[in-house]
């Protein structure tokens, strides 16, 4: 019986490659054998392959890196969503949990999602023992007291392959309980794992009655000095007191400081996300490093297993459909460029996580991860939790990923349906 021999399995042809890594940017066919990137060259129209895929007038990348995700289903009680409809599912091939798992909580989100899921799944593990567990609800769970330095050291270095940096919180909430003392024992941990550190900006949880309210630009002026060039400050863009604009709505001298010593910037979206601030922060000349799109059960209606929508309403969060593409879309309308953009995807993140020679590039001989967008024209309607609307001409959409060369087509119920202004 005779086979038919073909050099490649798949071809994508006809696209428009923006790969920051590489400097591509162009009509570029793209080649995939036995799950590895095989060959990214001007023209393959004339070569045989098992499957040919026409991705003419979309946008073709390296597979998307959400580096705020939260995704420790079933555990993190409503926050955890489930890893591939945030995942590949919506386009992204890689995820990063942001502070989900803990020291006491890895093996379960190794065994139960990491070795299950269809996404590449990371995390920066909280600093604390009791990992992502609804904290905005159980500031007490939050303290110093739940913190144990010598056993999360050691769980990171022993999980060195998922663990990629430690994530703590400074916020007015827990600055009015611990002061700065939690993010202290973050620091101690990121040097001992040489990790870096992520720490979430914007207040969380309410300040305690008694005793006076801290200052929330005081907290940033403080906190600042703590970090290290590589740590990450994320929700720049917060509409929440204790980012990076003050009372005076200026951006604050320090951030600018910070940059300049290494720190860098995650979008970190979620309900954070204000228009306004972006735009303040923005034309103040900071870029973010990285996008996350900070989807949890607490700022999208996510269907469970049964496909019930299981979520509780709660005025601090919002409850629309949300995806990576739309926070996307929302910086190409505050004016960022789409290379820009892309790399907060691809190339950034992957250099955060100190995988730059294993993911974020469409180079020959990496696991074929590859994001496959198209670019609406139009007027499109874009809103903030708080409310701002906002019309764009330019909407991006995923249409599917390869994850290590396996299609998934971008079928998510978080995918929102595209709301002409």
């Amino acid at each position: 019986m005779n086979t038919v021999s073909f050099p490649y399995d798949v071809v994508l042809t006809g696209g428009t490659v923006i790969d920051p890594a590489t400097g591509l940017n162009g009509r570029y066919d793209v080649a995939i054998t036995g799950g590895k990137i095989a060959a990214v060259v001007p023209d393959l129209s004339q070569v045989q392959a098992r499957e040919k895929i026409d991705v003419s007038g979309k946008l073709v990348t390296a597979g998307m890196i959400d580096t705020h995700a939260h995704v420790y289903e079933h555990v993190t009680g409503k926050f955890g969503l489930n890893p591939d409809m945030v995942g590949v599912r919506s386009g992204v091939t890689t995820l990063i949990d942001q502070g989900g798992p803990s020291c006491m909580t890895i093996g379960g989100f190794r065994n139960y999602l990491v070795d299950t899921a269809d996404s590449r799944l990371l995390c920066f593990i909280s600093c604390y023992l009791v990992g992502g567990l609804e904290g905005h609800l159980y500031p007490d769970l939050y303290g110093p007291h739940g913190v144990n330095v010598d056993h999360t050291v050691r769980v990171a270095k022993e999980n060195l392959d998922i663990v990629r940096g430690i994530k703590a919180h400074a916020e007015i909430g827990g600055q009015s309980r611990w002061g700065l003392e939690v993010i202290k024992t973050g620091r101690e941990i990121a040097r001992q794992t040489g990790l870096p550190l992520y720490i979430h900006l914007g207040q969380l949880w309410p300040s305690l009655e008694e005793g006076p309210v801290p200052d929330a630009d005081e907290l940033i002026r403080e906190l600042v000095p703590f970090m290290e060039p590589g740590d990450v400050l994320a929700h720049p863009f917060t509409r929440h007191p204790g980012g990076f604009v003050s009372k005076e709505g200026e951006v604050h001298p320090i951030v600018f400081e910070a940059i300049a010593r290494g720190v860098r910037v995650d979008v970190g979206h979620g309900s954070h996300f204000s228009f306004e601030v972006a735009k303040r922060v923005l034309d103040a000349g900071v870029r973010p490093f990285t996008l996350g799109a900070d989807l949890h059960g607490y700022n999208v209606k996510a269907p469970s297993a049964g496909g019930k929508d299981t979520r509780e309403e709660n005025p601090f969060f919002g409850i629309a459909p949300f995806s990576l593409t739309i926070a996307m879309s929302e910086l190409l309308a505050l004016g960022m460029t789409m290379e820009e953009i892309i790399a907060t995807v691809t190339s950034n993140p992957a250099a955060m996580v100190r995988m730059e020679d294993e993911i974020g590039a469409l180079k020959v001989g990496r696991d074929a991860d590859i994001s496959v967008m198209e670019v609406l024209n139009g007027r499109f309607k874009l809103s903030d939790n708080s409310g701002v609307e906002v019309v764009t001409d330019r909407l991006i959409r995923p249409v599917f990923c390869l994850r290590d060369g396996v299609r998934h087509d971008s079928d998510s119920p978080l995918i929102p349906d595209a709301i002409a202004a």
